[in-house]
């Protein structure tokens, strides 16, 4: 602003000396008054928007120090129902509590061993159909949806020969502690691939839901097929 005011007057102040004509300043001067009238009243402005805000500032954390011990004396007031708190919109607490965190029911499996060295592992909730439910590639009873409300996924363990035992054709584990964690999946169906020496060799699998909550379900029956070779 005072580089401009310089200029102007300057310029004005020596028109002959610069080789100019008072028609050569018109323009300039005319929008210099414009500038010399507008600014000031933008900068004054801009500090009265300070203030403005200053003050909504102040006066929002004056407010928010009453009403919240307000709002939390209401919520545990007795004499206050939940459509007098839905009325004041303050929240509601809810009356239906928390679900059973440990899960019932288990995972129905089936195998797909048509590939070369390969498992497609598919499963489904047992609650859909029980021992009758088949399920499908997209997880689901040939009869309903999965109904595995709150369930992050399946934990998918596995006899890995490579890993965790011989490379014998020994009977069926007989509980999870002889099998490798192989996955958890949040979809079926699981691919488990094997080297070529596993091929003509069996896997078997066991599986249980994992609840979003952290908690386990109980485990599925063994679920064994050949590896292709």
């Amino acid at each position: 602003h005072a580089w401009q005011n310089n200029f102007v007057t300057y310029v004005n102040n020596h028109l002959a000396d610069l080789g100019l004509e008072a028609a050569d300043v018109v323009d300039l001067n005319a929008t210099a008054a414009t500038w010399t009238t507008d600014y000031p009243a933008h900068t004054a402005a801009q500090t009265a928007a300070r203030g403005a805000r200053e003050a909504k500032d102040d006066a929002r954390d004056a407010f928010q120090d009453v009403i919240r011990p307000l709002v939390r004396r209401l919520q545990a007031s007795p004499d206050v129902d939940d459509s007098e708190r839905a009325a004041m919109g303050i929240t509601v607490p809810d009356r239906e509590g928390t679900p059973e965190g440990r899960p019932k029911t288990r995972p129905v499996v089936s195998v797909d061993m048509s590939q070369r060295l390969q498992h497609t592992i598919a499963f489904a909730d047992e609650s859909i159909g029980g021992r009758d439910a088949h399920p499908t590639p997209q997880g689901c009873s040939v009869r309903s949806p999965c109904p595995t409300s709150g369930v992050m996924g399946a934990e998918i363990w596995g006899w890995v020969a490579w890993a965790s035992r011989p490379r014998t054709c020994d009977p069926p584990p007989t509980g999870p502690s002889e099998l490798s964690f192989l996955s958890v999946d949040t979809r079926t169906p699981y691919v488990a691939a094997y080297p070529g020496e596993d091929g003509g060799k069996t896997a078997h699998y066991m599986l249980r839901w994992v609840a979003t909550t952290g908690d386990k379900r109980p485990w599925s029956e063994t679920a064994s097929a050949t590896i292709g070779a």
